[in-house]
């Protein structure tokens, strides 16, 4: 199992209200706890795409600052998690120009990563008078396989679609290396899976739930992915699964951090924006918050493995956990609100302790999908 980073530009009211420069210090901050992940052995960063998401993510831009991370990187491989193919939001044109000039600037280590967005206050940002967001489900739909076409033909055929059409033109650049970048999709639902198993795409699972409540998930898009037709140069043979992480040297000192982290705000603002997920029982609506979390509702979450917390034994036990479910790569949610000193504590702790345990090839997944696909 491979390991990976997740950043989304969160900037809290609490935070904002104590910094007026907050919104900048947290996007400069999560280029550092990319640039320190490349230094401790994970293998991807991945910069999520919102808009209008006050406070949950301020970033927008991922094409930005993923370019500068590519500068600043040697070899963790950089992942848009998402870029939102629906024309309405980015047109398929330049998502896939901007995927080709990326995979140039990180030498070969770009991951494209594209979704139908967050939830309505953002998509029906873009597209108004809309009122069934399994509408855009059928405007991805029409997109997806054209990307792989854009990048490998040597003059795109062009495209007549009913949301989006193109005459023939050459799209440029073309991709660095092999084929095209690894194609993923972002999953919130069991049944996204599937689907994309059968296009041979990967999955990013953005969704947090306990390990025992993923591993049929996890089977049911290995199950399609046997049978994949892919949409792309390749089958991108891969599943993701997020989780937040706190690791310090005791258990102690990280049950401390976790409980001055202001969790529940977040949680309480992924249900207020991503109106598409399923409600748990009990998660009350926006402005209404999920109670402060105590140190005994930690140590539940960490029982109940619904996130990764404790020392570096402790943390490697929780990590081999989502192993053996049967995850290919494990992401890890940083940007709570926990300090920068203990965000950065937790990236190296992970890097020196739990990393060389687990993750023992040398070589990126998908690298070794996109070489393959050459011969």
């Amino acid at each position: 199992m491979e390991f990976g980073l997740f950043v989304q530009g969160y900037v809290p009211r609490s935070r904002q209200e104590a910094d007026p420069e907050a919104e900048h210090h947290a996007l400069i901050e999560e280029t550092e706890y990319v640039i320190q992940a490349d230094r401790s052995g994970f293998k991807y960063a991945w910069a999520s795409e919102h808009h209008f998401l006050e406070e949950y993510s301020h970033l927008s831009a991922n094409d930005v600052f993923l370019g500068y991370l590519a500068h600043a990187t040697e070899r963790i491989h950089l992942g848009s998690g998402i870029f939102n193919p629906l024309p309405q939001v980015n047109h398929p044109v330049k998502v896939a120009e901007k995927v080709a000039m990326l995979d140039h600037l990180s030498g070969g280590r770009f991951e494209f990563g594209s979704g139908r967005g967050a939830g309505s206050h953002e998509i029906l940002g873009f597209l108004p008078g809309v009122t069934d967001m399994n509408h855009t489900k059928e405007i991805w739909e029409e997109t997806i396989a054209e990307f792989p076409k854009m990048w490998l033909q040597d003059e795109y055929q062009g495209f007549t679609g009913t949301h989006w059409s193109l005459p023939p033109r050459k799209v440029l650049p073309k991709p660095y290396g092999a084929s095209h970048p690894a194609m993923w999709y972002a999953a919130g639902s069991p049944p996204s899976y599937a689907m994309a198993g059968k296009k041979g795409l990967g999955v990013l699972g953005f969704s947090i739930q306990k390990v025992s409540d993923m591993e049929w998930v996890l089977d049911s898009y290995k199950n399609a992915v046997k049978e994949a037709e892919p949409v792309g140069g390749f089958v991108n043979d891969n599943v993701m699964v997020t989780s937040t992480a706190i690791c310090a040297e005791t258990h102690a000192k990280a049950v401390e951090i976790a409980v001055g982290g202001g969790l529940n705000y977040l949680q309480s603002l992924l249900f207020r924006y991503h109106d598409t997920f399923p409600r748990p029982e009990g998660i009350p609506e926006w402005p209404e918050l999920l109670p402060e979390y105590t140190e005994e509702i930690i140590e539940l979450l960490i029982a109940e493995e619904l996130m990764i917390c404790g020392d570096p034994d402790e943390v490697f036990r929780q990590c081999k956990r989502w192993e053996q479910a049967g995850a290919d790569q494990l992401s890890f949610g940083l940007p709570i609100g926990i300090s920068s000193e203990d965000t950065m504590n937790t990236i190296k702790l992970i890097g020196e302790h739990v990393i060389p345990k687990i993750d023992t090839d040398p070589v990126h997944r998908t690298t070794r999908f996109r070489q393959a696909s050459r011969d």
